[in-house]
């Protein structure tokens, strides 16, 4: 083999870093809910890598969770202090790739879906450190040691924080896991004042802190989406009631096709999140059921 067909060092480590990719953004979005940000964390732990003498390190799947943590809570911190919201909702359906060695990858995958748009309201209201614990321990079964090593935290500080993110989430379950049935009569009546116009009875159904998040932006409070409800009016008349990924919602079809979709968080009989999708290749994406 000539020497030009043999792999350099840094080849072989990138090749090596690719092999984890993948698992790494599903750590990052998870972590910051945005795809474009997630990415921007998996860039930046790849420049770590690449500027770190790794040749000791014996789990580099490990070294790497443990570097893109770091990455995502200085970027939550930095959210925070900021005061600016994430790009888009926690949804989507990413694998998780098992780099504990002895975790089922299939339980992480169903942990992992289930933190969706139906507990995006309570994952906002976390700390960055509960995020992170709950994010790493509960969904990737990462160890309170090295979960603690992130965030600056003993073992057992780092379990408590874990604790308390998994109380809100369980709590959250249980809003989402409501009356079905109450549930579908608030979208029946978001449905009728968005075709109606009646801007008075959007406000009076959504939550005062509702969020709404969509591929153009995202709008917060009753009133500002309220607003932007008004001017679905005339997609609300091609507008069906359906389950978005298991979540209640609506789904548009023009012309026959699948347009846009729409998922809601209650919280109570308010509508505290609305995820809408609208690129064509993410609405590919959603599992949608007439109802």
């Amino acid at each position: 083999m000539s020497d030009n067909l043999i792999p350099s060092d840094d080849e072989l480590l990138a090749r090596r870093f690719e092999a984890h990719r993948p698992h790494l953004r599903a750590v990052a979005y998870r972590m910051l809910g945005s795809a474009a940000e997630a990415d921007d964390a998996v860039q930046e732990t790849w420049f770590r890598l690449s500027r770190s003498d790794t040749g000791a390190v014996e789990n580099l799947g490990g070294w790497l969770t443990t570097v893109v943590g770091r990455v995502c809570l200085d970027m939550l911190r930095s959210r925070r202090s900021r005061a600016e919201e994430p790009l888009e909702p926690l949804a989507g359906h990413a694998r998780v790739a098992d780099v504990s060695g002895g975790a089922d990858p299939e339980q992480h995958a169903v942990l992992a879906d289930s933190v969706g748009v139906a507990l995006l309201v309570v994952l906002e209201t976390l700390t960055p450190a509960e995020r992170l614990a709950f994010v790493l321990h509960d969904l990737f079964a990462v160890p309170y040691e090295e979960v603690g090593e992130i965030v600056g935290r003993s073992p057992v500080a780092a379990r408590q924080l874990a604790s308390r993110a998994r109380r809100r989430v369980q709590g959250a379950d249980r809003v989402r896991d409501g009356d079905p049935g109450r549930r579908r009569a608030v979208v029946d009546a978001f449905l009728a004042a968005a075709r109606e116009g009646d801007f008075e009875g959007l406000v009076a159904l959504l939550d005062p802190d509702v969020v709404a998040r969509s591929d153009a932006g995202v709008n917060t409070g009753a009133m500002a989406v309220a607003k932007g409800a008004s001017s679905f009016r005339h997609f609300a008349a091609m507008a069906r009631p359906a389950l978005v990924d298991g979540a209640t919602g609506l789904a548009v079809f023009v012309d026959g096709r699948l347009d846009r979709t729409l998922a809601f968080t209650f919280v109570g009989d308010k509508i505290a999140a609305i995820d809408i999708v609208t690129a064509p290749e993410r609405v590919a994406e959603r599992e949608v059921t007439l109802v």
